[in-house]
C-alpha cells in the first residue's frame, strides 16, 4: 500500500484547560489539553488505547495505556513540570536521549543527564492522519532544530503512531547534521514500563555474562542500601537471576544492564515482559541501527519502573566513559540518523506465539 496522510500543524494556543478535539478519523481521534503546570498535551485515542504526549517538551510520551493496562511506570511526578531539570520532571513513558551526549555525567562530562532532547524545546508540532501497510493511524510529530555555535546544528523529527485496531504502535526518530562537518553522537529511547510482580523477561540476546552485562561500576549520585552491590555482583555473574520480577529482589534503587541482541530474518529484534496472566508487554528494535540495549528496573517504593528494552548507541556512563570504550558514533556531515520502533501490548496467544519465536532465534545463532 502507498502510504497516504494529512497532517495539521498545532500551535500553542490550540490548548487549554479541557480537552479540545482536534480530529476524528473513525475510531481514532487527538484531542489538545493542558496540564495544571501549564504543559501542553495532546492525547491519541485509537479504540484499543490511549497516548498522551507532549508536542513541545522533548515530544515525550508522558502516559501510554493500552488494551485496558496503564503501561507507564509509576512516578512521584503526575504531571510533567516546564522548565526543569531530567529528574524534576521524571516519570515519561518515552523519552528520547542525546544527541550530543547522553547517561550519567561522569568525570571530566559537562553534559546534562541524558543529554539535550528529553525536554527538548521543539520548534514546531504537527497532528498527522494517514494509513500504511500497518492500516489507519493517527499520529503526532516535530521540528527541533539543535544549534550550538561553532560545534553543533542538527534536525531531530520524530514521529509516533497510534493505530486502529493494534495494540502496538510504532515510533520513530531521524536526526540530520545540518553542519558541513562531522558530529559525534549518543542516543537512548528511555521507554518506562511499570513492572508486573513475577512478570518474566524474554528477549532475543542470550542470557550471558558477556551478552547481558550488568553495571558494577556503580553512580555517585545516588545512596545504595546494605546488600545493593552484592545483588549487582551476582547478577553480573548469573544475569539470568533477573529474568523473573521476583518483588522480594533489590531493584532499589536501580538495576541497570547492556544487552547485545540478535535480529530476526527481517531484522528486528525483539522483548517482552510477560504477565502472570499470559499477556505481555512488547518493544521491538533494529540491532543494525542501534547496537545495544539498556535495561534499567528501578523499584524503590515510591517509584516503579522496568525498562526493559532501551535501544542506544552507547552504555549509559556518560560521554568520557563511553568515549574510551569506543562508543561514540560519529555521523557525517549532512548525515542522517534514524531509530524505529514498535511498542505496546500482546495478548496471551500473540506473546506466547512471539516467545516462540525468540527461542527459534536464539536456537539459530
Amino acid at each position: 500500500m502507498t502510504p497516504s496522510e494529512t497532517i495539521f500543524n498545532l500551535s500553542p494556543e490550540f490548548f487549554n484547560e479541557r480537552d479540545r478535539t482536534l480530529a476524528i478519523s473513525g475510531v481514532l481521534s487527538a484531542a489538545a489539553f493542558r496540564f495544571s503546570t501549564g504543559v501542553p498535551a495532546l492525547r491519541l485515542k485509537s479504540d484499543v488505547g490511549e497516548l498522551v504526549l507532549l508536542p513541545w517538551q522533548g515530544q515525550q510520551i508522558w502516559s501510554a495505556q493500552m488494551s485496558g493496562r496503564i503501561l507507564t511506570m509509576k512516578s512521584m511526578f503526575t504531571e510533567p513540570r516546564p522548565d526543569r531539570p531530567y529528574l524534576e520532571t521524571y516519570g515519561g513513558f518515552l523519552l528520547h536521549c542525546g544527541f550530543t551526549a547522553m547517561g550519567v555525567p561522569g568525570k571530566g562530562d559537562v553534559h546534562p543527564l541524558h543529554g539535550e532532547l528529553p525536554n527538548a524545546a521543539y520548534d514546531s508540532a504537527f497532528l498527522v492522519v494517514g494509513q500504511d501497510d500497518d492500516g489507519a493511524y493517527i499520529g503526532l510529530g516535530g521540528r527541533y532544530q539543535h544549534r550550538v555555535a561553532f560545534n553543533y546544528n542538527y534536525l531531530a523529527q520524530p514521529l509516533v503512531k497510534l493505530y486502529a485496531g493494534r495494540s502496538t504502535f510504532s515510533v520513530s526518530m531521524g536526526i540530520d547534521n545540518l553542519r558541513p562537518k562531522p558530529m559525534e553522537y549518543m542516543y537512548l529511547t528511555h521507554i518506562n514500563f511499570r513492572p508486573a510482580d513475577f512478570g518474566r523477561l524474554v528477549y532475543s540476546a542470550p542470557c550471558t555474562p558477556e551478552r547481558v552485562r550488568a553495571r558494577t561500576d556503580l553512580p555517585t549520585h545516588m545512596k545504595f542500601p546494605e546488600g545493593y552491590r552484592e545483588f549487582v555482583q551476582e547478577i553480573a555473574i548469573h544475569p539470568e537471576r533477573h529474568n523473573v520480577l521476583d518483588p522480594k529482589l533489590p531493584f532499589d534503587p536501580e538495576l541497570v544492564l547492556t544487552l547485545t541482541y540478535d535480529a530476526d530474518e527481517t531484522g528486528w529484534a525483539h522483548s517482552m515482559q510477560v504477565h502472570p496472566d499470559g499477556s505481555a508487554d512488547y518493544v521491538s528494535h533494529r540491532p543494525d541501527q542501534l547496537d545495544k540495549v539498556v535495561r534499567w528496573i528501578a523499584r524503590p517504593g515510591d517509584q516503579d519502573a522496568c525498562g526493559f528494552a532501551m535501544p542506544a548507541t552507547a552504555e549509559p556512563e556518560g560521554y568520557t566513559a563511553e568515549k574510551a570504550k569506543g562508543n561514540i558514533r560519529t555521523l557525517p556531515a549532512g548525515g542522517h540518523f534514524q531509530a524505529d520502533y514498535r511498542i505496546g501490548v500482546l495478548d496471551a496467544a500473540e506473546a506466547k506465539a512471539m516467545e516462540e519465536k525468540i527461542n527459534r532465534i536464539l536456537a539459530a545463532k
